[in-house]
């Protein structure tokens, strides 16, 4: 975002220092970017999120909802408070940032929000029920969204990441460096986050003026696939 020119706010829950290096990267390049705390899975910090980047910034334009957790397990295994854990965060987060910018969005009738969503909210993989649910319930809020704030110019699209190397998936790849698992991919190859990224830049960006309700893929092939693409 900041490389296209936007001043951006870096939201962070606990992870101070991460934040304020990518701060201090985008500043470093000549960019403009403050870092801002709160915990997106409850509304009044995400409110405050918001408030606090329009204040220090001066405005809002684009709303990029990324926060996310996961707690893998089996359904039988499965605690309660993970499913809800993973919910808060996941959708809760998403639920939260929007509904916390659409005065200023539909003030100004102008605006981008743009979901990290996951192939997970389109598909099913064992011992990704409540991840994929959370997934499953943003897909589903984007195209409400969409439909809802259109009359006031704002647009609502989604990012479905298959596997990427992040720090989220890397239990994933521990056993044979991700092998078993790209070798499932048609493309046989991994996203990269900066693929990912530049997906979302995208969506945002004027380029999209005419795309709202999207769910735009980036996955290598894995969700175009019946079973795992070998032959019957």
């Amino acid at each position: 975002m900041a490389q296209d020119g936007a001043a951006v706010a870096v939201n962070y829950r606990s992870g101070n220092a991460e934040a304020e290096e990518v701060v201090a990267a985008i500043e470093e390049r000549g960019g403009r970017a403050v870092a801002v705390g709160g915990d997106v899975s409850d509304y009044e910090q995400a409110a405050s999120v918001v408030a606090q980047t329009i204040e220090r910034l001066g405005g809002l334009h684009v709303v990029v909802n990324n926060a996310g957790i996961s707690r893998d397990a089996l359904v039988f295994n499965m605690d309660p408070g993970e499913w809800l854990e993973v919910m808060k965060v996941n959708f809760g987060g998403t639920f939260n940032c929007t509904k916390a910018a659409l005065e200023q969005f539909m003030g100004q009738r102008e605006g981008s929000i743009v979901n990290i969503s996951s192939v997970m909210g389109e598909r099913g993989w064992t011992g990704e029920s409540n991840y994929a649910a959370s997934k499953g319930a943003i897909n589903a809020f984007t195209r409400c969204c969409a439909v809802e704030f259109a009359r006031f110019g704002i647009r609502v699209n989604a990012v479905l990441p298959g596997f990427a190397p992040t720090d989220m998936v890397a239990g994933l790849m521990e056993k044979d460096g991700g092998k078993g698992i790209s070798k499932q991919i048609p493309m046989k190859t991994f996203a990269t986050v900066q693929e990912v990224a530049r997906t979302a830049v995208f969506l945002a960006g004027p380029d999209s003026s005419a795309m709202t309700g999207a769910m735009l893929t980036v996955d290598g092939g894995v969700s175009a696939q019946v079973g795992v693409g070998k032959p019957l």
